[in-house]
């Protein structure tokens, strides 16, 4: 059972192999406990071998599992080795061991993945073998959207055990758009009363006649957060909330009127957005929105404690600005050329209050408009353009074009794949995706932090239609945000193909609800549902 995703950079592989039985012991050396508790209960589970604590490295051995730091590896590089001695993983730090332990967990079989032993006469074996294995990319993310339908938090931690599973590190974390806003904020209880609830939703997508009307809605507590978060850190992964502004900001506005640009619009008369597109209802400029989402990343920052923290940036019609006397006046006030340069002061506000906090800013490509802060960093959404000229200018980039990595999109030109949204990215589309433009030098090349594939849900009303647009292909984004593949015209799809083969006896024994190779079954299509596809292939750039 070596066919594993993402492929390792060099396996040797022997005759023979370790075999767990119920003497099998579990060593965890000093720096790598937390990985032994999480490997032991998982195996448990799996499997029904006691897998006891083992004294010292050697009572692991035979037929045991033992776990070591090396502090001649790389941070979350590690290496395995199964032979006559028993099963060992060595990492730079917790989070390779931690990685090594997913490896290990794959060599067991599919039915590792199981919650309970499925038969007592199960052969649990290891083959003999050392793997050598290190990420190409330090930011390996998945953001999901929690904002346009939102998923409990039970489903959050079931997508960080899917992410680790898969060795990706960055959950993005989208929690505020028109639609809902899904975070408690003490200091803003209005937020989440009115605000994380819509009275019905558009079903499909473009000019869709279809709704469901009932209301929708949810939200995390800042005990839910502390528990992700903290669930989230078990498993090596860093958690990046979203907060955004000033667009995508309807259900704040809705909450709290005067946040928005009242002297152009009737904020007092807005609901929280039912509908999908691009909301020409963007905050006002003003020092008491700037004061209230201070007031917000005040809270987040106690419970995040990531590097950077999302403040979106994107998709900021600029109309209501523009006949805002308000807005105009600020502009006049800090001598601004326009309205790009407002949003871009906006943004600029918030980098400067992040970065006095020990934090950093990152934003989807539009905050480059108008000028960027130093420190801050881009995820590039609408192609590279955005994260060459980015980092090009000494910023860190995060690459996550549309084109190849938005899961939203649809997987075959088909008419049973269900609602169909922009253009046909199959599996191999992102096998073959290429994170860093070979227009940028090895230096400039060095700002691309990693790559993050993004999941939007609009038309995912549940976690299974989730499931379905994420699945298989997130299998195919690990592999090249962890591994070090040729170049994509190079790259050996036929070989992945060959060890997903493998990989979907996995997902079934996790219940992963994904797209079956050859096409959507009865149950996961939509039909009659219209969505808002993209015809040809898209743009490269």
């Amino acid at each position: 059972m070596t066919e594993l995703i993402p492929k390792p950079r060099g396996v040797v592989a022997t005759t023979g192999e370790v075999r767990l039985t119920a003497h099998s012991r579990l060593y965890a050396r000093t720096g790598t406990q937390g990985v032994g508790h999480w490997l032991r209960t998982v195996l448990r589970q799996a499997t029904g071998l006691p897998l006891r604590e083992g004294r010292e490295l050697d009572d692991a051995g035979g037929d045991g599992i033992g776990l070591q730091l090396d502090p001649g590896l790389g941070p979350e590089e590690y290496r395995l080795v199964s032979d006559w001695n028993g099963v060992v993983i060595e990492g730079g730090s917790a989070a390779g061991v931690f990685w090594g332990a997913q490896t290990l967990r794959q060599l067991l079989g599919p039915d590792a993945y199981r919650r309970a032993p499925i038969g007592r006469d199960r052969a649990w074996a290891v083959p003999y073998l050392t793997i050598e294995d290190a990420p190409r990319f330090r930011w390996r993310g998945l953001m999901l959207d929690v904002a346009r339908h939102f998923m409990p938090k039970e489903g959050v931690l079931r997508y960080l055990d899917l992410m680790a599973a898969h060795k990706l590190n960055v959950f993005h974390f989208h929690l505020t758009d028109d639609q809902g806003w899904r975070i408690q904020i003490e200091r803003h209880p209005r937020l989440t009363e009115i605000g994380s609830w819509r009275a019905r939703t558009k079903t499909g997508h473009g000019a869709s006649p279809l709704w469901e009307e009932k209301p929708h809605g949810g939200y995390y507590t800042q005990d839910d957060i502390r528990e992700i978060v903290a669930y989230a850190a078990e498993r090596h992964i860093t958690v990046v909330p979203e907060i955004d502004v000033p667009g995508h900001s309807q259900a704040a506005i809705a909450a709290y009127p005067e946040l928005g640009n009242t002297d152009v619009i009737d904020t007092t008369a807005f609901s929280v957005w039912d509908t999908w597109g691009i909301n020409p209802n963007v905050l006002a400029p003003t020092d008491n929105t700037l004061r209230f989402y201070e007031g917000v990343l005040e809270e987040v920052l106690e419970l995040f404690p990531s590097e950077f923290v999302h403040v979106g940036g994107d998709e900021c019609p600029k109309d209501q600005w523009r006949r805002s006397a308000t807005a105009q006046a600020r502009i006049r006030e800090l001598g601004l050329a326009g309205e790009d340069e407002l949003q871009s002061w906006f943004i600029g506000h918030f980098d400067a209050w992040l970065r006095a906090r020990g934090r950093r800013l990152i934003g989807w490509d539009e905050i480059l408009q108008g000028g960027l802060a130093d420190g801050a960093a881009v995820s590039s959404w609408r192609g590279y353009a955005g994260g060459i000229a980015a980092a090009r200018a000494g910023h860190d980039v995060v690459m996550c074009p549309e084109q190849h990595v938005y899961l939203d999109h649809r997987q075959d030109p088909g008419p049973d794949e269900p609602v169909p949204i922009g253009w046909v990215r199959t599996l191999e589309d992102v096998y073959r995706f290429e994170p860093v433009p070979p227009e940028l030098t090895p230096d400039e090349a060095r700002h691309v932090l990693g790559t993050q594939a993004n999941v939007w849900t609009e038309v995912m009303e549940d976690p299974a239609r989730v499931d379905y647009q994420t699945f298989p292909r997130l299998a195919a984004f690990a592999e090249v945000a962890w591994s070090a593949l040729p170049a994509p015209a190079e790259r050996d799809f036929a070989d992945f193909e060959r060890r997903m083969t493998a990989h979907y006896r996995r997902l079934d024994a996790l219940g992963v609800a994904y797209r079956p190779p050859a096409g959507p079954l009865p149950w996961q299509r939509r039909p009659g549902v219209p969505g808002r596809p993209k015809d040809g292939p898209p743009p490269s750039r």
